[in-house]
C-alpha cells in the first residue's frame, strides 16, 4: 500500500514538544506544497493533542526511504534538531498505519476514548490538503476508505455514544429535557474557563438566546464573542441583576467560586411563578455551592450539581471501554476488508498494463502479417503463422509465473495456479467465446485507482 504515518501525540510527547511541532494554519501551505515534492500525497494533522503527517510513498520507491525523508524534512522544518525529535515519534506502515489510522479517526487512540471531535478535524486536514492539490487518487481512496470505517464504528458501537465530559455531559441533559433547544434560554452565571466550556457545548446544540451574567462585563464580553457566530441573540448583565434575569432562564449553568450561594430557594420559587412553573435545569458547576441543595425540592426544576456530572461521566466512561474492546476488533476487521479492496484495485491496474502490453504485441504480429499478405504470401500460411506467433506471445508470462510458482510457493498455490490457467478456455469460464465459439468484446479491467 506505500502508506505512512509519522507524528507524537499525548501519549508520546510532554505538551511542550506538540506546541513546537504544531502546525499553524498559516505554515499548512508552505509545508503541502513541500510534502507534494517527496510523496505521493500527504495530510499533515494537527491539533492540541497531536501532529501526524499521513503519506504515500511514491512510485518504485521504498517505504523506508520516504519515511526517513518525511522525518528529516519534518525536523528541518520545524528547525528542531533530529535526535530531539525522534524519542517521541511513532512510525506506522502499511496495514499497522492504516490501523493507526482508523483508530485515530474513530476516537480509540484519544485523550477523551470516543470523543467525536477528532473526526472533523481529519476531515479539515484533508479539505486543506485538497486545496493544496496535495492528495493523490490513491490516497483519497484510502481517505475515503477511513472515513467509511470511522462512520461504520460508530454506527455498530457505542464507544462515542456517552457523555464523558462535563460539556458533553450538561448538552445531554439539556436534550433529554428540552425538545426544541432553539426555544430556549441559557443563563450563564459567572464566565469562568469551566463555565465556559459547558456553555459553549450546550450554545452548540442551538440555542434562542443567552444570558451572561458576571461581575466582570468585560469578561462577560468575551465569552460573548465567542459564542455570537452560534447564538442569535447574546444579553450581558452584572451578577447583582441575578434575580431579575433568572425567570427568563430555562436552564441556568453556575459556576462563580463565591462563598455564599447565589440562587436561594426564594429566588427560584419566584422564578417558577413567573415563568408559570415551565421546567427549568440547574446545573452547579461550583464548590462550594451556587445554587442552594434544597432548590431540587421544588417541582418543574432539575438541579444536577457537578458530583451528579462526576458520577454520571464516570458510568459512561466504564461503558466507553468496554465498547471500546468491540470497536478495537471491529477495526482490525475493517483494516483487512479494505487491504483486500485496495489490492484488487492495485490489480485493476495490472491487468491493464498486461492487456495493453499484450495489444502491442499483437499489433506488431498484425501488421508484419498484413505486410506479408501484401506482398503476396499464401494468406493459409500467413494465418497460420500469425496464430504461432500469437499463442507463444500470450502464453509466455502465465507460463513463466507457473514456473516461478512452482519453485518459489506452497504446493497448494501452485496447484490453484495450474488449476485457473488450464481451466481458463473452458467454454463456460473463457469470456471471449459465445455458445457457438465466436467472440465477445473484451471484458473490463478491474476498477484501479484512476478510474474511481
Amino acid at each position: 500500500m506505500q502508506l505512512l504515518v509519522i507524528g507524537l501525540n499525548h501519549k508520546t510527547a510532554p505538551v511542550a514538544m506538540r506546541e513546537q511541532l504544531a502546525f499553524a494554519a498559516e505554515d499548512l501551505p508552505i509545508a503541502l506544497d513541500s510534502l507534494k515534492v517527496i510523496t505521493q500525497g500527504a495530510v499533515i494533522l494537527s491539533t492540541c493533542n497531536r501532529t501526524e503527517i499521513y503519506a504515500l510513498a511514491p512510485e518504485g520507491q521504498a517505504l523506508t526511504s520516504t519515511m526517513s525523508q518525511v522525518i528529516e524534512w519534518l525536523a528541518a522544518f520545524k528547525n528542531t534538531p533530529m535526535q530531539k525529535i525522534a524519542p517521541h515519534l511513532y512510525q506506522y506502515q502499511n496495514n499497522h498505519a492504516l490501523l493507526h489510522w482508523v483508530r485515530v479517526a474513530s476516537g480509540l487512540d484519544s485523550m477523551i476514548l470516543g470523543e467525536p471531535q477528532i473526526l472533523g478535524q481529519i476531515k479539515q486536514a484533508v479539505r486543506q490538503s485538497r486545496a493544496k492539490e496535495a492528495i493523490s487518487s490513491k490516497l483519497s481512496w484510502v481517505i475515503q476508505q477511513v472515513f467509511a470505517a470511522a462512520k461504520q464504528v460508530r454506527n455498530e458501537t457505542r464507544v462515542g455514544s456517552q457523555a464523558v465530559s462535563l460539556g458533553f455531559a450538561a448538552a445531554k441533559l439539556v436534550t433529554q429535557i428540552f425538545q426544541k433547544p432553539s426555544n430556549n434560554t441559557l443563563l450563564v452565571v459567572a464566565a469562568g474557563e469551566m463555565n465556559r466550556l459547558v456553555a459553549t457545548n450546550i450554545a452548540g446544540l442551538g440555542v434562542g438566546k443567552v444570558i451572561i451574567c458576571n461581575r466582570s462585563l468585560k469578561r462577560a464580553a468575551l465569552l460573548a464573542s465567542e459564542l455570537e457566530t452560534i447564538v442569535p441573540q447574546i444579553e450581558i448583565t452584572p451578577l447583582d441583576q441575578l434575580p431579575s434575569v433568572l425567570p427568563q432562564a430555562d436552564i441556568v449553568t453556575s459556576c462563580s467560586g463565591s462563598l455564599y450561594t447565589l440562587i436561594d430557594k426564594t429566588m427560584v420559587k419566584q422564578a417558577l411563578k413567573q415563568r408559570r412553573h415551565q421546567p427549568m435545569l440547574m446545573i452547579d458547576l461550583a464548590v462550594p455551592r451556587d445554587i442552594d441543595p434544597t432548590v431540587s425540592e421544588l417541582d418543574d426544576v432539575y438541579l444536577y450539581s457537578i458530583d451528579d456530572l462526576q458520577h454520571v461521566i464516570a458510568g459512561n466512561l466504564e461503558q466507553r471501554r468496554q465498547a471500546a474492546v468491540e470497536a478495537e476488533l471491529l477495526v482490525s476487521q475493517i483494516v483487512v476488508a479494505i487491504e483486500r479492496k485496495y489490492l484488487v484495485r492495485q490489480v485493476g491496474q495490472d491487468i491493464q498494463q498486461y492487456r495493453e502490453q499484450a495489444k502491442h504485441h499483437a499489433d506488431m504480429i498484425l501488421s508484419q502479417s498484413l505486410q506479408q499478405l501484401a506482398d503476396g504470401h499464401a494468406a493459409e500460411a500467413v494465418l497460420t503463422e500469425l496464430t504461432r506467433k500469437l499463442t507463444q506471445t500470450l502464453t509466455h508470462a502465465p507460463s513463466k509465473l507457473l514456473r516461478e510458482t512452482a519453485s518459489e510457493q506452497p504446493v497448494e498455490t501452485v496447484n490453484f495456479v495450474a488449476q485457473q490457467l488450464t481451466h481458463a478456455f473452458r467454454k463456460d469460464k473463457c469470456p471471449y467465446l459465445t455458445h457457438n465459439n465466436t467472440l465477445l468484446d473484451d471484458e473490463p479491467a478491474s476498477p484501479s485507482f484512476d478510474n474511481q
